[in-house]
């Protein structure tokens, strides 16, 4: 049975240890980190912590932990779940609250689980979703746990036989996956969309970027269409190639440009845990 950490205190068992009316569950009022564990130690720990943390400000939560905190917790539910751990989500809602959008007085909930990482297929089939992103939203670009957009999206490329659901923004360019960033492949180059696009600032897409020669640049949607090569970063999946959009195969899979982007990803976290 798994251990949870919960606002400083391990619990074990499925003894109940949410307060029922925690705004995270109600109205999906929290925000969220999912970090890869790499023999026994969160990758990109401090990354993690500090997206965590601009997250939390965007929705006006002020976490009750420090960073020094966070990471004894980290360390201890990761210890207390061995082995078989390959995943660590850290969850920080609005706490215990009214039936309502208005916060109650209790303070924020934090809580630290752990599970196995699961594998991902060498390639993926993505379809693009009708609905778009909306990059002017207020909590764009925040990772929050209100995921059901996410979760229809992901359920509709499902059912067209896709890994992944990519969304459009308001502006009709590339924007996002469900839980993925997207890099695409054009007459050589290697592009990604610009924050302002309205994704979220994924710590692989990051690091992609510090160690390759990605440009930051708005991708339409046709030009998205005639790319050569794409991939998918997220912290579960690494460096995912793409084979299929909307059915139709892409040029190359992986290309040269996601072949290089994923060795130097597996090269750097070869190197250090805490990039």
């Amino acid at each position: 049975m798994s251990t949870i950490w919960l606002n400083g205190d391990l619990f074990a068992g499925e003894r109940p240890a949410i307060n029922a009316s925690d705004h995270g569950l109600l109205v999906g009022d929290g925000v969220f980190e999912t970090a890869k564990v790499v023999d026994g130690e969160a990758f990109a720990l401090t990354r993690h912590l500090a997206r965590l943390r601009r997250s939390a400000d965007g929705l006006g939560l002020a976490l009750p932990r420090t960073d020094d905190e966070l990471r004894d917790g980290v360390a201890a539910v990761i210890d207390a779940n061995q082995p078989g751990v390959g995943r660590l989500r850290i969850t920080v809602t609005g706490g215990p609250g009214p039936l309502g959008s208005a916060r109650g007085e209790d303070g924020p909930t934090v809580v630290m689980a752990t599970g196995p990482a699961g594998t991902w297929p060498p390639s993926a089939a993505v379809v693009v979703v009708p609905w778009p992103r909306n990059e002017r939203s207020p909590v764009a670009g925040l990772k929050t746990t209100s995921y059901a957009e996410n979760v229809v999206a992901l359920a509709h490329a499902t059912e067209q036989g896709a890994g992944e659901a990519l969304f459009a923004n308001l502006a009709g360019n590339l924007c996002e996956g469900t839980g993925s960033n997207v890099f695409v492949g054009l007459d050589g180059a290697l592009v990604t969309p610009p924050l302002s696009a309205g994704c979220l600032a994924g710590i692989t897409r990051d690091l992609v970027i510090e160690t390759t020669g990605v440009v930051e640049a708005d991708v339409s949607m046709d030009d998205f269409a005639r790319a050569d090569e794409a991939f998918l970063t997220s912290s579960t999946r690494d460096v995912q190639p793409i084979s299929t959009v909307d059915g139709r195969a892409l040029p190359h899979c992986p290309g040269p440009l996601s072949s290089a982007a994923a060795e130097a990803f597996a090269a750097l976290m070869a190197l250090t845990l805490d990039p």
